[in-house]
């Protein structure tokens, strides 16, 4: 603060964004540089609108998992009710995969282009409306199709939007922590509460049918979409609730792009960059070996281990759990291994190889444990190790996507759903194969789901995720390919 000649308090803040013609994308040099500027008369404190988007953020990840790990609870009624097989509820479940894989990266591009907030809140909306229709097809398994096929497509572009979000509103030192946060801890937690929400509280407890449950459910998804609608904004470029100190904390540590850059991701980029290969074939493993936690932990649980739906609920979602917290570890370990070795490169094929390979071989653990909360506690090892190195998936999306972060993730996404189509089909006729009159044998499966994780985590050693798709600009005004490498992650 200054004072006038008459005694009047000024406040003296440049204005470093006309919101008629604010680009999506800080300029962090014009940033940083004004903001320098302006430090010897004030320092302005940064506002903390990113902790809205934050939240905003976590909440469409925990929503998006909730909403499509109940097919946990709902696949065994569609059994009982209407006598289905398990490569029939196989069949029916990898529907979901086809819309849901070829629309990631048209939903990237659109992010990336236009922005998450409309797309990101529509979507919420629409599927929050097809969800409860699973309860409203009966046994018809050409309704059902629809409404997986449906469901599918109105969920595809949630995880593109939320690394483009991720990639916009927060700093590089900090963005795998945020990741590890939005992406696993919420997702994952979403999806164990699943079956607790569902199952254990509104059929078990309250006494709901299950097609009424979802309905409930739903409903309360679609509430959630409008407040998303109502709060969020594309960006601190664009976000009049955003002071300059905050823009520039989140401009620091991201040299500017190259404004002769296109809108769009060229693919030709991507098909000549070998660590998008070997990314593109880790994630086609992993997300094939986690359909298992999906699709047969309810079957498992209830009808090879016994137990009754209230506990049962609570030992589905314990891998979840699992899962969520080793995905918020995971984050944090991830910058901390990049500092500690200095090399952001090898701390990311570290963290994402360790967490694979523990996880390959704490299945074989969980195989050997005749006690069904046995089981479930070894499960949640495995899933606590195999998603502590989701937060690095979202980091190398970031790192070697920059402006095409959500392109790049609809690449990746897609690649899992390549894996997420073919083996449902193969773990059900797995499943079929060991099957002697109503008893299931789940080793061969969870045998080949070891072997899944053992390849994913080979592939790390191969991805490198310095190799940009994205030219951006040296201080100095020289093209570079790389990101920058910020070996603080305390701030």
């Amino acid at each position: 603060m200054v004072r006038s000649s008459g005694g009047k308090s000024l406040a003296i803040r440049p204005r470093l964004f006309d919101s008629a013609t604010a680009s999506t994308r800080l300029q962090p040099g014009l940033v940083m540089s004004m903001a320098q500027e302006s430090s010897p008369l004030e320092v302005e404190r940064p506002t903390g609108v990113r902790w809205l988007i934050f939240v905003l953020a976590c909440g469409s990840s925990w929503f998006l998992y909730l909403h499509r790990y109940t097919w946990n609870v709902i696949a065994p009624f569609l059994k009982e009710d209407y006598g289905f097989n398990n490569l029939e509820l196989s069949a029916i479940f990898t529907l979901f995969t086809p819309t849901y894989g070829v629309l990631q990266i048209p939903s990237g591009i659109v992010c990336d282009w236009m922005g998450p907030h409309l797309f990101l809140g529509v979507i919420i909306v629409a599927w929050s409306l097809v969800f409860p229709m699973y309860g409203l097809v009966g046994g018809s398994k050409a309704g059902l199709g629809a409404v997986r096929l449906a469901f599918g497509a109105t969920q595809a572009g949630t995880y593109p939007a939320l690394s483009k979000i991720t990639e916009t509103w927060f700093p590089v030192k900090t963005r795998t922590v945020v990741q590890g946060w939005v992406a696993t801890f919420f997702g994952r937690s979403g999806g164990a509460m699943s079956s607790i929400i569902l199952g254990t509280v509104l059929i078990g407890l309250v006494g709901m049918t299950w097609k009424w449950a979802l309905v409930v459910m739903g409903g309360v998804g679609m509430l959630y979409g409008v407040v998303f609608l109502l709060l969020f904004r594309n960006s601190p470029a664009v976000d009049g609730r955003v002071n300059d100190a905050e823009r520039a904390l989140i401009a620091e540590g991201t040299p500017p792009p190259d404004p002769q850059e296109p809108p769009v991701l060229p693919f030709r980029r991507v098909l000549k960059n070998r660590s998008m290969l070997f990314f593109v074939i880790q994630q086609i493993m992993s997300a094939g070996a986690d359909g298992v936690y999906v699709l047969y932990m309810g079957d498992y649980f209830l009808n090879v281990k016994g137990f009754e739906m209230v506990k049962a609920g609570w030992l589905i979602s314990l891998p979840l759990w699992g899962g969520a917290i080793g995905g918020m570890l995971g984050g944090v370990c991830n910058d901390l291994m990049i500092s500690w070795t200095g090399s952001r490169r090898w701390g990311r094929s570290l963290v994402g190889f360790t967490g694979k390979f523990l996880a390959c071989w704490l299945v074989f653990v969980a195989i050997a444990q005749d006690d069904g909360v046995a089981a479930a506690w070894a499960l949640f090892a495995v899933k606590f190790f195999s998603d502590w190195s989701q937060p690095t998936v979202w980091g190398t999306c970031t790192d070697l996507g920059g402006r095409y972060s959500a392109t790049v993730f609809g690449v990746i996404n897609t690649s899992g759903s390549i894996g997420g189509l073919i083996s449902p089909l193969m773990f059900g006729l797995i499943l079929d194969w060991n099957t002697v009159g109503k008893v299931t044998d789940y080793n061969p499966l969870f045998v080949t789901m070891a072997v899944m994780y053992l390849i994913s985590a080979v592939c790390w050693f191969c991805v490198d995720c310095t190799e940009s798709l994205e030219k951006r600009l040296a201080p100095g005004g020289d093209m570079v390919d790389t990101p920058p490498v910020d070996l603080d992650p305390s701030a």
